[in-house]
């Protein structure tokens, strides 16, 4: 059985006025709904991964959905679009959300708007059922996949109801782990498309502080302005005009412009982070990933910088076929019994007026049950994308840590600001 790591928290505080209209996307959102993000540690494609990862970390919200209304766990995924949940009955043990018993579920049409227009994002377009019902498929890099149709209905977050949702109502799929253990009941889909959750809510800004394991997090829709969080530090965000075939025009893209290490900023010809005529190579911040991936110049190049502040420091694992998580190949020895690691050399992202730095424990990752003698295995938390069937730069929450990120919708830019996410926690409210 796989560990799950939960936060048992007070109730949602929430500050928000709906309207009585039916359509989620037209309600009218203010000021703010604050709710607690959870940590949680899966294995498989139960949260779902969206790489062939056999151990993941998620971040999961909380809610309801339905009249009566069911509880369901959400991935929080700024890096896909449509929000689903589990309707298949035959998982019994795992938890799922069942249409048969929401007197205000109902399924779209494919001859619907919803189905026709503002699908168009998608990666496999949306096809008609036997039943004449909106039919989707989204599939993810591991090989894994879920599909079923697109439905609406009543979402209810901290005691306040959206009526007119719309999200994938999955029945079937497949999974690339055989052994799965599902403890989640879906995905909230939270990027730039028509369909998102925070599309659909009519937001223009949202945010998200990632504590370690040991606190909840929070996720804010609305307005953060709050003194204890500010400056934020803002990167705008990179738009296109015309479609290519490797670029995601509704991801959370930004521009990296370089990376250092223990303030040395590397080498890196510029070239490298700008995106080829095809799309591929855009930098996109991903809440869905945990950790983060570089395409291969700047992966080697921050690799070997890494390797060389280290050297002295920590011993390197000599096993040229070890490749954690198939993307993650600088890996070291540290001595079972040893509780603490030495002194790491800081790594940032360097993004157009905002930079992103990674300290201390968040560089490296113990590897669960590896061992080898008296050592266990920690990795390097940055991957190589081109291991992967990637071809972008992916800004994972593991990095994310302690960074309070506001994703700024109306003006098109993300904000970073350094915070230390278990105080704010209890800033407002969220305990252990």
């Amino acid at each position: 059985m796989k560990l799950l790591l939960f936060f048992f928290l007070t109730p949602f505080l929430f500050f928000l006025k709906c309207s009585s209209t039916a359509n989620f996307s037209t309600q009218i959102a203010s000021p703010s709904l604050i709710l607690p993000l959870k940590t949680q540690i899966t294995s498989g494609f139960s949260a779902p991964n969206k790489l062939p990862f056999t151990h993941n970390v998620t971040l999961t919200v909380s809610l309801s959905v339905g009249t009566p209304p069911q509880n369901v766990t959400m991935v929080l995924d700024t890096g896909s679009e449509l929000s689903w949940l589990h309707s298949n009955s035959t998982r019994i043990k795992q938890p799922i959300f069942n249409p048969n018993r929401s007197l205000t579920y109902r399924p779209v049409s494919c001859s619907e708007p919803t189905c026709t227009t503002r699908t168009q994002d998608f990666s496999i377009p949306a096809s008609c059922d036997s039943k004449n019902f909106c039919h989707a498929v989204l599939s993810y890099a591991d090989a894994s996949s879920s599909e079923g149709n697109l439905a609406m209905d009543t979402f209810t977050i901290g005691g306040s109801n959206f009526t007119g949702t719309i999200f994938g109502s999955m029945d079937s799929g497949f999974s690339s782990d055989s052994d799965e253990d599902e403890k989640t009941t879906g995905l909230m889909g939270m990027n730039r498309g028509s369909l998102s959750f925070v599309s659909q809510m009519g937001f223009k800004k949202f945010s998200y502080c990632i504590s370690s394991l040991d606190f909840s997090g929070i996720l804010l829709f609305g307005e953060s302005n709050f003194t204890w969080i500010l400056p934020l530090n803002y990167t705008p965000l990179v738009e296109i005009s015309l479609p290519l075939p490797y670029f995601d025009r509704v991801a959370y893209t930004i521009k990296l412009e370089g990376i250092k290490v223990s303030n040395k900023l590397l080498p890196i010809p510029e070239s490298v982070f700008i995106p080829d005529h095809t799309g591929a190579g855009q930098t996109m911040v991903d809440s869905g990933t945990q950790f983060t991936f570089l395409l291969g110049p700047a992966y080697t190049a921050l690799r070997s910088e890494f390797l060389n502040q280290t050297m002295r420091t920590l011993k390197v694992l000599e096993d040229q076929d070890f490749v954690f998580q198939g993307a993650m190949d600088l890996c070291y020895r540290v001595p079972v019994n040893q509780t603490w690691l030495p002194k790491l050399p800081s790594v940032s992202l360097v993004f157009r007026g905002a930079e992103i730095t990674v300290s201390g424990e968040r560089l490296l990752y113990r590897v669960p049950g590896e061992i080898r003698g008296k050592d266990s295995i920690h990795c390097f938390t940055f991957g190589n994308s081109e291991l992967l069937p990637i071809e972008a730069y992916i800004i994972g929450h593991h990095h994310q840590q302690n960074v309070w990120v506001e994703y700024d919708l109306e003006k098109s830019r993300i904000g970073f600001a350094q915070v230390q996410c278990n105080i704010a926690s209890q800033r407002f409210g969220f305990y252990r």
